[in-house]
């Protein structure tokens, strides 16, 4: 847009200053010969067939100082009332007495009777730009030309021939080629038209106009134009404009100057191009330009629908707006471009990978206004204009889709109430970032649906390296020398990959896994935060907030509500990590087949309310489908309970685990056994009653739980022994397995206990008893505890008032605290007096 409009007037002057100055300084010279001869000169012309003289000279004032000098080998009258001058050479000079112009033809003749001058023959003229004689007195070795900088003295060589002049109308006219020369440039024309009255010349076709900006050449092709003097307005048709790095085209150009002979404005009407030499292209109906006093331009306007290309390789974009305004810098640069109602903008890229696959990304921007920086850039070893942001208002949508080889397209969106982008080398997409109603949404390769909102999105992309630089970084040897160099360039591409993205304030993530054709779509994955931050090399996702203003991060992911003061969560693999004071809860489902399609809640540990866990931290692990829950652990619902260093939840298998490494941090376990019955011994059944449910707890190094099988099992592991505690009773054990009865609406969906059975080296104590043996069975229902040993060494018990006793089994009622011996074939009941320890 740095258009040379000065070179434009100043030329067309010069044409003018050409004609006129030729012809006029001519006509006065005939009119003083007429002079020289007395007023009867045709009468005495017509008696003689001509008159002839050597060494014509002539001067002549204009006013008090500026005059011209006319000298002429050879001057005739002709009888036919023409007069005749030969090998002319015309000095014309300035108020200041410097010699201004010099003219110089082989021949000019002047018809007196019709008024009309005619030079026969070429011209040639040396002449001093009008705006350098302005000084008025001031040497004309330093001053302002119409370029409205100070220089040198510029001069104007001027040819041309078969030049007319009409004194009665002031009309100077050619048909013929002119040709005019400076130090800055040139220009020609075929056929000239000048009114002397009143200033207007018109360049009748063929201009060319040639000029230089420092050392880069301005050309100017313009099938008419016409300038009026006294308007000071230049007026072009089918105009070109040519330079180093691009061109403009207009099929009417209207230029106004001021008085000090700079350009003051440009209005280009039936269609306005202007292109780079880089590949962009806009046009619009309609154009204004404003210049400075230095004839830059400064400020511009598009109207009536502005159409924006640029065609780089593997890069094609398109874009559109109703209309434009543009500012340049103080040298004339483009800086800035404003859009307004309605912005469109398209971009198709087409990139290789190393491993030979393509990416083709398509991407739109559509805004109600836009804002365009632009930057000089000397990339590719010339200057040139790239844009350098990009900032849309009044709600943007960016949308984008891209595609690798044959695989799907994965379409993605990007909204914000205020968008700005930033652009790094070769207007390569560098960053955005988009305030107000964020929002981000794409479709992964695998099918998943994305969505990600909050009140500012930050969003950085890699930039790809140019062969160049990779290959000096790579020691000469190219980007693909190592396998990581692959990789990474793989990853990059010529379409920029997300490498950053956060999102802050009232964070909302929602994922949608994909669904097999024909099967019930999956329920989503929420997530809310103050603030999730995306890493690109991994993959990575970080959800924080605070807990007292704004929340901490949760997740929820079908029944399965995780709180905690941090959550990672890794997109190539699903898997999930979140540490600080860990919250998790199970709506309505199992936490060992929490998270799955369809989950139901069923019997075991989780029963049918809701279920809890705490921990320091926990990892989700999307392939196994385990939730491993670490740093003082604890799972419980309603009265149930597990606690222990480190507790595992496996959803493919509905079962977890609980463990320890350190015998002073057990695992343990709080359950409820069924209630026990009551009544009279023997009695009918409908006779009988079910007392409240007793609570049983264990502890030991490990411990087991199955949804399937309602079964828990507990071994000693790091801490050597299982103990487990109930209300009459205490056993140490290698292991304990428990037998739940699945939880029922009537019992308010608690799980109780049906049996507990605990092997290897038992030791059993209640209310003073102690006894020994290889199996303890105890029913939840009735309350017994039944012992059991091997054939070598039977169960036994002693008690204080009893002493030791023995058998093949050794049962001990807790409803009524008697023991029974069974062995023998026959059974042997022991009553105790022995104060009871706990209520039954």
């Amino acid at each position: 847009m740095r258009f040379t409009i000065e070179r434009i007037r100043t030329l067309v002057l010069v044409a003018a200053v050409l004609l006129l100055a030729a012809l006029g300084v001519f006509l006065a010279a005939a009119r003083w010969k007429n002079r020289f001869h007395s007023g009867d000169v045709p009468q005495r012309l017509a008696r003689e067939i001509q008159q002839e003289s050597r060494n014509f000279d002539y001067t002549h004032n204009f006013g008090a100082h500026s005059r011209f000098k006319i000298h002429a080998s050879k001057a005739i009258q002709l009888k036919s009332n023409h007069l005749e001058l030969q090998n002319v050479e015309i000095d014309i000079f300035g108020e200041d007495g410097a010699q201004s112009e010099k003219i110089a033809g082989g021949e000019f003749d002047y018809d007196q009777k019709s008024g009309i001058a005619l030079a026969q023959g070429p011209v040639e003229m040396l002449l001093t730009q009008p705006a350098a004689r302005a000084g008025g007195g001031k040497p004309a070795g330093r001053t302002r030309t119409a370029a409205g900088v100070a220089g040198d003295t510029d001069s104007v060589h001027v040819k041309t021939s078969g030049v007319s002049f009409n004194r009665t109308t002031g009309l100077v006219t050619t048909a013929q080629r002119v040709d005019f020369s400076t130090s800055h440039g040139g220009g020609s024309s075929v056929g000239a038209w000048f009114d002397s009255a009143s200033g207007h010349l018109i360049l009748m076709q063929a201009v060319e106009l040639t000029t230089y900006r420092g050392k880069d050449m301005v050309r100017i092709h313009a099938q008419h134009a016409e300038f009026d003097r006294n308007e000071q307005v230049c007026e072009l048709r089918a105009a070109t404009l040519e330079y180093s790095n691009g061109e403009a085209v207009a099929a009417q150009a209207r230029i106004e100057f001021r008085d000090d002979g700079s350009a003051e404005q440009m209005e280009a009407t039936g269609g306005l191009t202007l292109s780079t030499a880089t590949g962009g292209r806009m046009t619009a109906p309609r154009a204004e330009m404003a210049f400075d006093e230095h004839n830059q331009p400064r400020h511009g306007r598009l109207e009536g629908g502005v159409i924006m290309d640029s065609t780089q390789p593997g890069r094609v974009v398109h874009g559109t707006s109703p209309t434009a305004d543009l500012n340049f810098t103080e040298q004339g640069q483009l800086q800035r471009a404003h859009l307004e109602r309605s912005v469109d903008f398209q971009s198709d890229e087409t990139v290789s990978e190393s491993t030979g696959r393509s990416i083709r990304v398509r991407r739109t921007w559509r805004s109600q206004v836009a804002d365009l920086e632009f930057r000089a850039s000397r990339a590719a070893g010339s200057a040139h204009l790239e844009p350098q942001t990009i900032r849309g208002f009044g709600g943007v949508t960016i949308t984008s889709e891209s595609r690798r080889g044959n695989a799907p397209a994965q379409p993605a969106r990007m909204q914000a109430d205020e968008v700005t982008g930033m652009f790094g080398e070769s207007s390569a997409l560098r960053s955005l970032v988009g305030t107000g109603h964020a929002l981000m949404e794409q479709v992964t390769a695998k099918g998943e649906h994305q969505i990600a909102r909050g009140d500012r999105l930050t969003a950085n992309f890699r930039q790809q390296e140019n062969r160049e630089t990779q290959e000096t970084r790579a020691g000469g040897k190219g980007a693909g020398s190592s396998g990581q160099g692959s990789n990474r360039d793989a990853q990059a591409g010529a379409a920029p990959d997300l490498q950053t993205a956060e999102l802050d304030g009232h964070v909302a993530l929602l994922e949608q896994p994909a669904s097999a054709p024909g099967a019930q779509p999956q329920p989503p994955l929420r997530a809310t935060a103050e603030r999730a931050v995306y890493e690109g090399d991994g993959d990575l996702l970080h959800l924080t907030g605070h807990a007292r203003t704004t929340g901490e991060p949760r997740i929820v992911d079908n029944g399965l509500n995780l709180i905690a003061e941090k959550v990672d969560v890794s997109r190539q693999s699903g898997d999930a990590y979140a540490r600080g004071n860990v919250k998790a809860t199970w709506q309505g489902a199992n936490p060992a087949s929490a998270g799955k399609a369809g989950a139901q809640s069923g019997s075991g540990l989780a029963g049918n309310g809701p279920a809890h866990a705490i921990a320091d931290e926990v990892h989700l692990n999307e392939s196994t489908g385990q939730a491993t829950f670490s740093g003082h652990a604890r799972l419980w619902q309603q009265a149930s309970s597990v606690a222990a260093p480190e507790i595992v939840l496996d959803q493919h298998r509905d079962t977890f685990t609980a463990r320890t490494g350190n015998a002073s941090e057990p695992v343990r376990a709080v359950l409820v056994s069924a209630g026990r019955a009551q009544g009279i011994p023997g009695g009918a059944q409908d006779e009988r009653k079910t007392s409240s449910p007793s609570v049983i707890r264990v502890r030991g190094g490990d411990l087991w739980y199955s949804d399937a099988e309602h079964r828990v099992v507990m071994r000693g592991g790091v801490a050597g022994t299982v103990v487990a505690e109930t209300t009459t009773a205490t056993s140490v054990s290698d292991a304990v397995e428990l037998r739940l009865i699945p939880a029922t609406a009537s019992d308010d969906g608690q799980t109780q206990v049906d049996r507990m059975t605990a092997t290897g080296h038992v030791l059993l104590t209640s209310q003073g008893r102690r006894g020994t043996g290889e199996k303890l069975v105890y029913s939840g229902l009735t309350g017994d505890y039944v012992l059991t040993g091997t054939a070598q060494v039977p169960p036994s018990m002693s008690d204080p008032d009893h002493g030791r006793v023995t058998g093949e089994a050794l049962i001990f009622h807790s409803r009524d605290d008697s023991v029974s011996i069974e062995g023998g074939g026959s059974e042997t009941r022991t009553e105790t007096t022995a104060p009871k320890a706990y209520a039954p």
